[in-house]
């Protein structure tokens, strides 16, 4: 195998998520693509692979060198639901040249707009047609784990027990919800999970989900005076009691925010979906606490107490369970520096498995894929950089930490 043939299969398994079903995984594409998985993996000679009953794929790649630790490598089935993941054209850019990549729908890649572009002249990308997004988030990480794995195997290298793991629901954080850490018996994992060439991350988003339903009531609006309560218009209400610079389109970096993410309603009942995220705990609260206090101030002003506001936090910072383990991140860094790729430590703005995982017991930074623009139509991957991850992974096994 190798890692362009790799994903090309792999993305013609639709495999989105689904945040309202109430069953793991949250769609059946899901376990499509993992019994595929299973099947290549038992290919490559990893016997006792399988998929189950949730959804979680798992494999082993047994010592050929008697050492003490267990690594493993993790990577997510499930792709965003937000935008089509059915029938990908993907384009494949040989030789990229460093101009505009023309899309449907009036859409284009252009280095203008992504500067991340003017970096992959020379190389080979796979971008989408216009039409979907790719699924480079995260196949292109399950596609680099599987052929390293392959390759592991047949170079017979001395090296210590490798596990591998491919997960459903991340994209709606529940990816680790069923992990079998115990079962899985690594030392320390790394997930493969977005990113471009380089990216080495220990630090995420502390995350929350809010929900806010509003209730209103529906008079005739001819008679409606001191009686009709508009949902939506105390919905629009409790939006501008929120800091408006605290956006995802207006931060970056460290700094958090507060992002309507869905709404739906009428004038009876809103309903609206809400993610709070923040790398500093104390700023992530004080951002849940605004949600309270909106919420308080409008049954306050509304004599029906229209507004219910559920919290649930989703994920927290990783940061503090990978400090006490920093050979993992010494050992990833110095698997990159053999391959000529400089580690780029960034803060992630957003979450992976491994922030859950660490958090359960299995200390799991996130390593890049190879990867951008995920989530949307103009998302692309590089192939040359992912067969170089590939490489990375393999290395990272051969290092005794």
């Amino acid at each position: 195998m190798n890692v362009r043939e790799l994903f090309l299969d792999l993305v013609s398994y639709p495999s989105a998520s689904d945040e309202s079903a109430v069953c793991t995984p949250s769609t059946p594409g899901q376990k499509v693509l993992g019994a595929r998985i299973v099947s290549l993996m038992k290919e490559i000679g990893i016997e006792d692979a399988f998929l189950d009953e949730k959804g979680y794929v798992y494999g082993s790649i047994p010592a050929t060198d008697p050492r003490e630790h267990t690594i493993g490598f993790i990577a997510h089935m499930d792709t965003y639901g937000g935008v089509s993941g059915e029938n990908i054209k993907p384009q494949i850019i040989e030789n990229y040249d460093g101009s505009s990549i023309p899309l449907q729908g009036g859409l284009c890649l252009s280095p203008e707009e992504f500067p991340s572009l003017g970096e992959q002249v020379g190389k080979t990308l796979i971008t989408t047609d216009g039409t979907t997004l790719l699924g480079g988030d995260d196949k292109a990480g399950i596609a680099e784990i599987l052929v390293a794995a392959e390759e592991l195997i047949q170079e017979k290298k001395p090296h210590g027990s490798v596990k591998i793991a491919f997960t459903p629901d991340e994209e709606i954080g529940a990816g680790a919800e069923y992990f079998d850490v115990k079962g899985f018996g690594c030392d320390y994992a790394y997930t493969v999970d977005g990113g471009g060439l380089g990216e080495l991350e220990y630090e995420n988003f502390n995350a929350a989900s809010a929900v806010v339903e509003i209730s209103g009531l529906s008079i005739h609006t001819g008679a409606a005076k001191g009686k009709l309560v508009n949902s939506m218009s105390i919905a629009m209400e409790f939006c501008g009691l929120l800091p408006q610079a605290a956006v995802p389109e207006h931060t970056e970096n460290y700094e958090g925010f507060i992002h309507l993410d869905a709404i739906h309603g009428d004038v009876e009942k809103t309903v609206m979906q809400f993610i709070i995220r923040d790398h500093d705990r104390a700023l992530f609260e004080q951002k849940k606490n605004l949600m309270k206090a909106a919420a308080d101030f409008l049954n306050e002003k509304h004599p029906s107490k229209p507004v219910t506001l559920v919290l649930k936090d989703t994920y927290s910072n990783m940061k503090e369970q990978i400090l006490p383990h920093m050979e993992v991140i010494e050992t990833m860094r110095q698997a990159m520096h053999e391959n000529g790729v400089t580690p780029v430590t960034l803060p992630i703005r957003g979450g992976t498995d491994g922030a859950r995982l660490s958090y359960m017991g299995l200390p799991c930074p996130n390593i890049c894929t190879g990867g951008a623009n995920a989530h949307g139509k103009q998302e692309y991957v590089v192939v040359d950089d992912m067969e170089k991850i590939k490489d990375i992974i393999k290395t990272a096994v051969y290092i005794t930490p």
